[in-house]
């Protein structure tokens, strides 16, 4: 007869083993998602339109255009006309992306939206087979700030972009998904106000702030409505070379995984309609994995020090 372990020491054996098992299953579907997995026909899934807020600059023009690449028509949605139309020219003139239809909504997102703006929008798309819903549109203060040293304005435009908007035009969106009983909703959030990101984002509090709520406001919607056909989904960026970059160029010297707008763009459209809650771009999710083998009470005073660093940089 083999001897047979000890109680205590066969009980350790299996959480080791379990464990073992978990990190195992997680690397491999991990390895699958980002380097295997196909992504989904957009059109046959959900529709042959897709709506696309913050679509001038940086990511939301980057996904635009890659929407377009997959035929998706676009309805592009923002406040300036001069630059909707530059993005409607500059999709409509690549070679390669067929004969899609576009409209251009103008709409102040920072403005008042449950009258005139929300109105546009649903005017606009009412009889489309909306099928893709992307809100992109979002402001940061442009340097790391103590929150006392903004007025409430700067705070609540903020707010009203990064949280309001969201809200209402996925509200105006949603409408007619349930009608057909199919759509995907992406909502780019920010490792900055995610579990899957950084634990706290000092010296950017209000933006921080109102990512998370948009990360918990799609994992819930994501619950709410998968059996009724529509995918909800979260995505999550680290830093992005963006205006909001670009107006804190410390930022760049300060992580290794500063990624291209078209970049997170082709990583972001190969998620829709798959995990509520993702870090589309790969070196993002390594990085966001580093940051967790740290615990909180390291992390804040580190996440503090790095943010100090950034905000004595922007201001010398």
């Amino acid at each position: 007869m083999s001897p047979s372990l000890p109680l205590p020491h066969a009980f350790f054996a299996l959480l080791g083993l379990l464990a073992v098992t978990k990190f195992s299953a997680s690397l491999l579907h991990c390895l699958y998602a980002y380097f295997l997995r196909r992504p989904k026909d957009l059109e046959s899934c959900y529709g042959s339109w897709a709506v696309v807020t913050g679509c001038t600059d940086g990511i939301g023009k980057c996904i635009a255009f890659e929407l377009a690449r997959k035929g998706l028509n676009l309805v592009l949605v923002g406040r300036s006309p001069d630059k909707l139309g530059a993005v409607s020219t500059g999709i409509a003139e690549e070679r390669g992306i067929g004969n899609i239809l576009i409209k251009n909504v103008v709409v102040d997102l920072s403005g008042e939206l449950s009258g005139g703006g929300m109105g546009s929008l649903k005017e606009e798309i009412g009889g489309l087979d909306v099928g893709v819903l992307v809100n992109c549109a979002g402001v940061a203060a442009p340097q790391p700030e103590f929150f006392h040293e903004k007025g409430m304005e700067t705070w609540m435009e903020i707010v009203k972009v990064n949280l309001e908007a969201a809200t209402e035009v996925t509200k105006v969106v949603l409408e007619g998904m349930l009608e057909r009983r199919r759509g995907a909703v992406v909502n780019v959030g920010s490792g900055s106000g995610s579990k899957l990101g950084v634990p706290t984002y000092p010296l950017f509090d209000v933006y921080a702030g109102t990512k998370a709520y948009i990360d918990q406001f799609s994992k819930s919607l994501s619950v709410e409505y998968k059996n009724k056909g529509i995918d909800v989904q979260c995505q999550i960026p680290m830093y992005v070379d963006t205006k909001m970059v670009a107006e804190t160029p410390a930022i760049r010297e300060n992580s290794f995984a500063v990624a291209m707008p078209d970049a997170y763009a082709r990583a972001a459209v190969r998620w829709i309609g798959y995990e509520a809650q993702c870090v589309p771009y790969f070196p993002h999710f390594l990085e966001c994995s580093l940051t967790h083998l740290l615990p909180d009470f390291i992390m804040y005073p580190l996440m503090l020090r790095s943010n100090m660093r950034l905000r004595q940089k922007s201001t010398s």
